[in-house]
């Protein structure tokens, strides 16, 4: 017993550390950077609140429990940003090694468990993954879209690889994905997005 919760306590003081793991979002309202911790936390009230409009039935506590575990590996890997092509070759193997490591750090069950739930997120086949990958490109958007665009006008972003990374967002919701379309081209609209 002794061994196994100084596991998992090791484990709960790491993942702190995602706290610390600032993304290119801005919070709403032109806040600060929103941290890993913080975006998992978003997307996993979304999970609840949104559940009607998933394409198939899903499990949601699978889907929280993937949201709130998938962004670890960014503890060891770091934030890739969404559209930095260079920085995406070399995040699989970054965060393959990052998964190791930090899921490997819980009694083997529990380590093994939330592995196989990063590994399906990342295979984004089952209909939780659908769904979870969709609140995971719907979150940064709406609070994009709520600071007026600002992210993707200081990165220059594009239409085409706004499109390119929601390729398959429709699958996990297609309801949502139409909402999306909308806030895009309202951001064309407005100069904050580039369309070409």
């Amino acid at each position: 017993m002794h061994e196994r919760l100084k596991k998992q306590l090791d484990f709960i003081l790491e993942i702190d550390k995602a706290k610390n793991i600032l993304r290119q979002t801005h919070l709403s309202g032109h806040g600060r950077r929103e941290n890993d911790a913080e975006h998992s936390w978003h997307m996993a009230v979304m999970a609840v609140l949104l559940k009607e409009y998933a394409n198939e039935e899903v499990d949601v506590l699978k889907v929280i429990t993937m949201l709130l575990i998938h962004d670890l590996v960014e503890i060891d890997a770091g934030d890739t940003y969404a559209y930095d092509e260079k920085g995406n070759e070399s995040r699989p193997d970054r965060e393959r090694l990052a998964a190791d490591r930090i899921y490997g750090l819980l009694p083997e069950d529990q380590g093994m468990k939330l592995r196989a739930l990063w590994e399906e997120f990342e295979a984004y086949e089952s209909p939780e993954a659908k769904y979870a990958h969709m609140l995971d490109n719907f979150q940064p958007l709406i609070l994009n879209d709520s600071n007026d665009g600002g992210d993707w006008r200081s990165h220059g972003v594009k239409k085409s690889q706004i499109y390119k990374r929601n390729a398959k967002t429709a699958q996990g919701s297609e309801a949502v994905w139409s909402y999306m379309q909308e806030l895009i081209q309202r951001n064309i609209d407005r100069g904050n997005i580039k369309d070409e």
